[in-house]
């Protein structure tokens, strides 16, 4: 849960509490006002039922007069418009207390068939703790409440600045954040702002130079391939035809090197089952002796993922078993959503992590070509997509395997 939802919720809880606590206190305070008024109706009642039974009516009036009650005429409309609070009925004779507004109560008294009904307001001063509970409880709700706009003003900033990192981290490196927040908040934007502008200049310079040097050796490593044909066959054009090819082969890895750790290129995310993606991966290849490679799909799967980007992380594997391997074939292996590569040799004196930092190579691969960059290329390109390789040595084989997203969680 974000920070700005936890607040919400915490403001809603704190509020339905002091709503609760208000509810709660007027119930009571309603409840103490109403027993009390129950006890003092009660004692007037049995003065005023002598009067009452004597058909003293004048007594009556004056009494009621100096307790500060006013006779009603109309009963039924003010009995219509109360709820009564206190009964006590016999046979000759009734005492009620009804409860006309939250300040005004009726006390009805009958004996026989006379009947009376009196009003009384009650003083100020009865209600006094009651409104002051009642105003103490209302200013900690907006005290509440100015502290939730408070928090969220400071807070709701961070929402930007996240999504903001987001988006550069995704790529996006012209991405500032626009604050006019002055606190820690506004200093954290402002660091972020600076970061962001300076990775970028280094991102744009890296990349407008990894484009020119990519112009500029491509075009004479091919004019140079050309015009080694043209030359008689010798060692020397083997040497020079083979070292030209590896200087090719090694700037276009450290070209897909640099893409994918800069994000320049986008995911072309697409559903495409295992064998497709085998031949794909082939097709990236120029092996002269198709016996050299043994594929076995065991149970073909789908996958969404970048066909071409993973093809090329498919291709460097088989491409290393070929360099590698001591013994043809070797094997592709598709089985329990997994994609194996299996070479003939020894176990891998280097741990995987060594192998996938660019320029490192195992100690068996000193007679081989490359610059060992492939396992570095293979793991950036299953990073970007979420996936897992793993590598073992069994039965006197180097297995490197390919988890989908999903089976890595299910193994």
């Amino acid at each position: 849960m974000s920070i700005f939802s936890k607040v919400i919720v915490l403001f809603i809880i704190s509020l339905a509490s002091m709503m609760f606590v208000s509810y709660k206190a007027n119930k009571l305070t309603q409840i103490t006002i109403e027993t009390v008024l129950e006890d003092k109706y009660i004692h007037i009642s049995e003065d005023l039922f002598k009067y009452l039974t004597d058909s003293d009516t004048l007594n009556l009036e004056k009494k009621f007069k100096e307790l500060n009650f006013k006779i009603i005429e109309d009963k039924e409309y003010y009995l219509k418009s109360s709820h009564t609070i206190y009964e006590y009925t016999t046979e000759l004779s009734s005492i009620k207390i009804f409860k006309y507004e939250d300040d005004k109560y009726l006390l009805y008294m009958k004996y026989l068939d006379d009947e009376i009904l009196a009003l009384q307001q009650l003083e100020k001063k009865n209600f006094e703790d009651k409104e002051l509970l009642n105003y103490m409880i209302l200013i900690n709700i907006l005290i509440i409440m100015t502290l939730f706009f408070i928090i969220l003003k400071m807070t709701y900033p961070l929402r930007e600045i996240s999504a903001s990192i987001k988006r550069f981290g995704e790529g996006q490196y012209c991405v500032r954040i626009k604050t006019s927040c002055k606190a820690e908040i506004g200093e954290v934007a402002k660091t972020f702002n600076l970061m962001a502008e300076n990775i970028e200049d280094l991102i744009t310079s890296r990349q407008r130079l990894l484009r020119d040097i990519g112009h500029e050796l491509k075009t004479p490593i091919a004019k140079s391939i050309m015009a080694i044909e043209m030359i008689e066959d010798s060692k020397y054009k083997k040497i020079l035809k083979k070292a030209l090819f590896q200087l090719d082969e090694m700037t276009n890895e450290l070209l897909s090197i640099e893409k994918i750790n800069a994000n320049q290129n986008k995911l072309n995310i697409q559903t495409f089952d295992i064998e497709t993606l085998i031949n794909e991966s082939l097709s990236k290849l120029f092996i002269e002796d198709e016996t050299s490679v043994n594929i076995s799909i065991e149970s073909n799967f789908s996958i969404d993922a970048d066909l071409n980007y993973l093809s090329i992380a498919l291709k460097n594997l088989i491409d290393n078993a070929l360099k590698y391997s001591v013994q043809k074939p070797i094997f592709i292996i598709v089985e329990d959503k997994k994609i194996s590569v299996k070479g003939k040799g020894e176990k891998l004196e280097r741990p995987l992590e060594f192998l996938c930092e660019a320029f490192t190579q195992g100690d068996n691969s000193r007679n081989q070509t490359g610059y060992g960059l492939g396992l570095s290329l293979v793991k950036r390109i299953l990073n970007k997509h979420h996936f897992e390789l793993s590598y073992t040595h069994e039965d006197g084989f180097n297995v490197f395997t390919i988890y989908p997203y999903e089976t890595k969680k299910e193994i």
